[in-house]
């Protein structure tokens, strides 16, 4: 199967099929873990592959869109789920034990489809946009990195060009993850010529909106699925697929708070899985040698410790988010805006400590990548984690508000 077979499948028929599926899967309404487990059951198959090729994974993609899980979370009104963002964190940590190419892709589409749907306010473009996502379980890519700016969200070179009610766009897109499998693509631009870097808009862009030129290859050591790839992007849309609310409201709304919870939920996948095969490999040795623990086996619960450390982390964050999400206040507040931020920090370190405490649990054989212990696409693709918007470039936007923190007068408040 190919790129374009997955992209070509107009029916869901046609997306059980390809994704090894028998007849139209009735998935409306079914129990989200269920779902997400069977196309997880499918990206483990071909993790392998996906990161020895360094392609998308298509298999994993396709049975994902069979399964309807691309618009969960659009509200009944307009054809999907009404998931919360537990379930899209439930889901990126099933995904992520199979294959992490596969759930940070996954993370990477809900991250927007989080932007669009809450931030749709009453415009009908953006309204039957949500509705075909659903209904076509498109794929959606995210165009934020820019030029020499590179993981600095917050600012766009880029100027959205205005012309008898249509727009055009023309960006030097350092990476957009999955670019050419995207059925759209959800950018920020500066809102126009005379604007600075900060005052931007979010824009959707359908397939036939925009043109991609490669500038630069994904040959890396990790996440080598997620396909990555510089681009020259060239934009003609109209104007009212920009979005009605400016994009520093998204940004903290929204943009963040899903991306960490998502992101991180995803690597916990990858360190659970590791923690698994390191389980499995600390039992066999045991049982080989008449019940007796091998040496390596602290390493073992070092990473269970640092594993239940990290769910947590997640979990209680999760809370705090869905807690406040209806409010614009609570979500802006210095505290949680530093809470949120330090998540994708905090949840990256304890990801790659568990994952390496793993490995040497395994010792030789988890080092080797020709066995049932390898460790080493764990390894390599967790690694990605604290340079996925770089931890340094986090912590020292921080830096100035850590200054204005009260320190915590108890322990649960």
């Amino acid at each position: 199967m190919t790129v374009h077979d997955l992209k070509s499948a107009k029916s869901t028929a046609e997306l059980a099929e390809l994704s090894g599926l028998d007849g139209v899967p009735q998935w409306a309404g079914g129990d989200l873990r269920t779902r997400a487990r069977h196309v997880a059951s499918i990206a483990e198959q071909y993790a392998e592959q996906v990161d020895r090729e360094a392609r998308f994974p298509e298999e994993a993609m396709a049975a994902a869109k069979a399964q309807g899980l691309m618009g969960i979370m659009a509200p009944a009104s307009l054809g999907g789920e009404g998931a919360s963002t537990g379930d899209v964190v439930e889901i990126c940590y099933i995904l992520g034990q199979a294959c992490a190419s596969t759930a940070m892709i996954y993370a990477m589409h809900q991250v927007k489809a989080a932007c669009v749907i809450r931030h749709l306010g009453d415009s009908a473009w953006h309204k039957a946009f949500v509705r075909r996502m659903v209904r076509d379980q498109l794929l959606l890519a995210s165009s934020t990195t820019e030029g020499q700016a590179g993981g600095n969200v917050r600012s766009s070179a880029a100027p959205v060009v205005y012309k008898d009610g249509r727009i055009t766009l023309d960006r030097d897109a350092s990476v957009i993850s999955y670019g050419e499998a995207a059925d759209a693509l959800v950018t920020t631009a500066r809102r126009d010529a005379e604007a600075a870097g900060s005052d931007q808009v979010l824009l959707i862009l359908d397939r036939a909106d925009y043109t991609l030129t490669g500038t630069q290859g994904w040959d890396t050591l990790g996440m080598r699925g997620t396909d990555s790839v510089g681009f020259a992007l060239k934009a003609d849309a109209d104007q009212t697929q920009i979005m009605p609310v400016a994009y520093e409201v998204i940004h903290s709304q929204s943009m963040v708070p899903a991306a960490h919870l998502f992101w991180s939920a995803a690597w916990a996948g990858v360190a659970a899985a590791s923690v698994e095969r390191a389980r499995r490999f600390i039992r066999k040795a045991a049982r080989s040698n008449g019940g007796q623990l091998p040496p390596a086996a602290a390493y073992l619960q070092r990473a269970n410790a640092s594993l239940r450390a990290l769910r947590a982390l997640i979990a209680t964050t999760l809370d705090r988010y869905e807690a406040i999400s209806g409010d614009a206040e609570a979500l802006g507040a210095l505290d949680f805006q530093t809470a949120i931020s330090l998540l994708k920090v905090d949840a990256s370190e304890l990801a790659v400590s568990t994952v390496m405490s793993a490995m040497r649990a395994c010792g030789l054989s988890g080092y080797r990548n020709d066995g049932d212990a390898s460790q080493g696409r764990h390894l390599r693709d967790v690694l990605s984690s604290p340079i996925m918007i770089n931890n340094d470039r986090i912590l020292a936007n921080l830096s100035a508000s850590s200054l204005l923190a009260q320190t915590p007068a108890s322990i649960r408040n």
